[in-house]
């Protein structure tokens, strides 16, 4: 029979003698350790939004044009709503996670910090477990019994790998999946650049520099993230907090900064600290604690003061973050209505009517005549002149023809048999998909 035990003491027992012969073994609670699950499902479900934000259109850059695309419609700087939504609603929402979460992106979503901690756990698999990276660097203490080729072999090859699919990931930004696929396998694609094997082996060379030697010396001195959050982060924010009226329970324990791949002591968190949030601090001391029956002395805490009253706790940390969220929250609504408005709004096509480079004397007799497509989609679009006599002008093409985001210009070409003043031509252009745009220039005949 087993009983678990809830603060170290057994569940009361009858008197009955019959129940007295029975062995009693007392076992630990289960840990529950669901905290460092939870965060690995985070990592790999980031990594996989990466690649599903540029694979389904929502956002990517065309190399070729030079321009942003974003639900595979072009966008230009004249696209005004679209671009000064979107980036209100992604610095507010910058602001929201470094104020209210801080660092726990660091540890929860960053994939290099992902590939530090895979490079740091192969390492500790075929070298050893005190084969360290040291942030201060000190020589490696390889176990005397995998200091052998093979390990040192089969440990390149690993990190290599990730480094090669993590190179990848950036690519699906500038190629759509079918071309990333003509690269994977070799095939023949005109779209491809000449130049992206090097580019891709540029990449691969950065992330195995990274993860071979780098690693989590990045997240404590070199990441631009936290260095912005500084800036935002207060007592309010996201924390490991230490229960200290336990402390003797913990005194001549040293899990919990053992299992810090950030060498800090979660114990003694500050406000600008490297601690990036990730818990597992937290959960290797609720291991420990839970083999005793009792909760685990370090937790997650926003905004909690130390020494409220439980009652008080929530409320506290609700009213510190509705303050901080307050005008945060105005500008994301702002930022999305004016990214939805311009969606609602977005043009597919673009006129402009230019002069000519093309002159004859002084009079200017040539226009160019552009149409831009910036939906990657094929279309149709008729061009007509109004204001100018049938027979006084001749179109190079009446129709442009795209299949896919471009641009055509049409040669416009005005005859010299006008009489002398101003005229007015209006250029219009009317797409099969019922979108329509003009454009008035003023054609100017000078006396003979």
């Amino acid at each position: 029979m087993k009983f678990y035990a809830e603060n170290g003491t057994l569940p009361p027992m009858t008197t009955n003698s019959s129940f007295k012969q029975i062995p009693v073994r007392i076992a630990p609670k289960p840990a529950d350790n669901r905290l460092h699950w939870m965060r690995r499902a985070s990592q790999w479900g980031f990594v996989i939004l990466a690649i599903l934000v540029p694979v389904s259109g929502l956002f990517r850059i065309d190399p070729i044009a030079g321009a942003f695309v974003v639900l595979d419609r072009q966008i230009w700087w004249s696209d005004f709503f679209l671009v000064f939504g979107c980036w209100m609603v992604l610095a507010s929402l910058l602001v929201v996670a470094y104020s209210s979460i801080g660092t726990a992106f660091c540890g929860w979503a960053c994939p290099q910090n992902s590939l530090a901690e895979w490079a740091n756990h192969m390492t500790r698999r075929l070298l050893g477990r005190r084969a360290e990276v040291s942030l201060g660097g000190e020589k490696m203490q390889v176990a005397g019994t995998k200091n052998r080729l093979l390990n040192w072999v089969l440990l390149t090859i690993l990190l290599l790998l990730p480094s090669m699919l993590f190179a990848l990931v950036p690519l699906f930004y500038f190629y759509e999946p079918d071309v990333i696929l003509s690269f994977i396998i070799f095939r023949d694609d005109a779209r491809l650049a000449p130049s992206l094997h090097y580019i891709f082996l540029i990449f691969t060379l950065v992330f195995f520099v990274d993860t071979a030697f780098i690693r989590h010396f990045w997240c404590r001195f070199m990441c631009v993230y936290k260095i912005w959050q500084h800036g935002f982060k207060t007592r309010q924010t996201l924390h490991v907090a230490y229960d200290k009226s336990r402390a003797e329970e913990c005194a001549k324990c040293n899990l919990c900064r053992t299992a810090c791949f950030i060498d800090i002591d979660p114990k003694d968190t500050d406000v600008y600290d490297t601690c990036i949030n990730c818990g597992e601090c937290i959960s290797a001391c609720n291991i420990l604690q839970a083999r005793k029956g009792k909760p685990g002395l370090l937790s997650f805490r926003i905004g909690v003061h130390e020494g409220a009253a439980p009652n008080r706790r929530w409320h506290s940390s609700l009213g510190g973050l509705s303050e901080r969220l307050r005008w945060t929250t105005l500008l994301i609504a702002m930022g999305g209505f004016m990214f939805i408005w311009g969606l609602v709004s977005y043009q597919p096509y673009h006129l402009a009517v230019y002069r000519a480079d093309v002159e004859k004397a002084d009079h200017i007799q040539d226009y160019r005549v552009a149409v831009s497509r910036k939906l990657y989609k094929d279309a149709s679009v008729r061009i007509e002149v109004q204001g100018l006599p049938e027979g006084s002008y001749i179109l190079s093409q009446s129709r442009a023809e795209f299949d896919s985001v471009g641009r055509i210009d049409i040669n416009l070409h005005v005859k010299d048999v006008l009489p002398p003043g101003i005229h007015g031509v209006l250029v219009k252009a009317v797409a099969d998909d019922g979108w329509q745009d003009s454009f008035r220039v003023q054609h100017f005949v000078a006396k003979g």
